[in-house]
């Protein structure tokens, strides 16, 4: 029985293959994965988010050529994440549809400020910094540069709509759905005054 080949990995690219093209699709367990730990992924529940994630994916369009040591990768990502609305804790799905274009330098050649010793120490980097990853000299992993896109891709507080009435502190009701019957909660400062008769 013959045996069975391995598939090649779409994330990776052999310098030696340059100039390549690569078209991946990214899976929903891939950004699944990416978007792990994410308070705002952690909310929708289920096994990781999964349940309500079954449209998450995309595709990776780039265009990769070499330039002596560095390679550069240019293209863009489109596709979706979902994940649950700062306010309601309601689904949002979040569209993607970032441009690229990166610089990977060999490891020797990193600009030291990138370095993992000084990540800790509150260095400030440049902006073309920002755009510049790691290969080790033979082969490019574009997976981390995938998923970090990803990641960017979900806002700091997330809406489903603009106008999200959000739930009910006290029920914890979707608003947005149908008002519930809570009082508004006296504010402390004025609890004292509630039993006050004033002389007539």
């Amino acid at each position: 029985m013959p045996s069975e080949t391995k598939p090649a990995n779409p994330f990776r690219v052999l310098v030696r293959d340059l100039p390549a093209s690569r078209r991946i699709a990214v899976t929903p367990a891939f950004v699944a994965e990416a978007v792990k730990g994410l308070p705002l992924r952690d909310a929708l529940g289920g096994d990781d988010g999964e349940a309500a994630t079954l449209e998450d994916g995309g595709t990776a369009e780039l265009e990769l050529y070499g330039d002596g040591e560095n390679v550069h990768a240019s293209g863009r990502v489109t596709g979706k994440v979902t994940v649950a609305c700062s306010r309601c804790v309601g689904p949002v799905a979040l569209e993607l549809d970032e441009p690229l274009h990166v610089t990977f330098l060999p490891a020797h050649a990193m600009p030291s400020e990138l370095d993992e010793d000084s990540a800790g120490e509150g260095v400030e980097l440049a902006e073309n910094d920002l755009d510049v990853y790691p290969y080790d000299g033979e082969t490019v992993d574009l997976e981390p540069l995938i998923r970090e896109q990803y990641v960017l891709a979900v806002p700091f507080a997330p809406l489903c709509r603009e106008d999200c009435l959000g739930l009910c502190p006290q029920c914890g009701a979707d608003k947005n759905h149908a008002p519930c019957a809570c009082e508004k909660p006296v504010d402390p400062r004025f609890a004292a005054l509630e039993g006050l008769k004033l002389p007539s």
